[in-house]
């Protein structure tokens, strides 16, 4: 079931959602990565919050979506966030606190309320 959920995002919201993240302004930001086993380009939405040192994310699917995957079997990925492109650099783990902190407070209420606590600093080159 968990399966189909994520075929059905990856094949609707998230085309959806892509094209809304191209634009500056929009909740969105897109994760350019390559895939581990095609070899492929591809572009996720997510939503990040800027940090000094990057970009944190939240999980919401948890650590085994083909994004996150890929992202970490290459150690780095590009991300587009409000038009402006970021060379992520590492990816590393962070609290739950730490990462809802990143974000602001209506999102920060929303992610407690979730209990998100999966959060992953995208580390940018300086």
């Amino acid at each position: 079931m968990r399966q189909a959920w994520l075929w059905l995002i990856k094949h609707t919201l998230n085309r959806l959602t892509a094209r809304v993240a191209r634009s500056p302004g929009g909740p969105f930001s897109l994760v350019r990565h390559v895939g581990r086993r095609s070899g492929r380009s591809f572009e996720t939405p997510i939503i990040v919050a800027a940090v000094p040192d990057g970009f944190v994310c939240e999980l919401t699917y948890g650590a085994d979506v083909d994004w996150y995957r890929n992202i970490v079997a290459a150690g780095r990925c590009e991300l587009v966030v409000d038009g402006e492109l970021h060379q992520v650099v590492a990816v590393e783990r962070i609290s739950a606190e730490a990462g809802r902190r990143a974000f602001p407070a209506p999102a920060r209420f929303v992610l407690r309320l979730l209990r998100r606590r999966e959060f992953r600093l995208l580390r940018t080159a300086s």
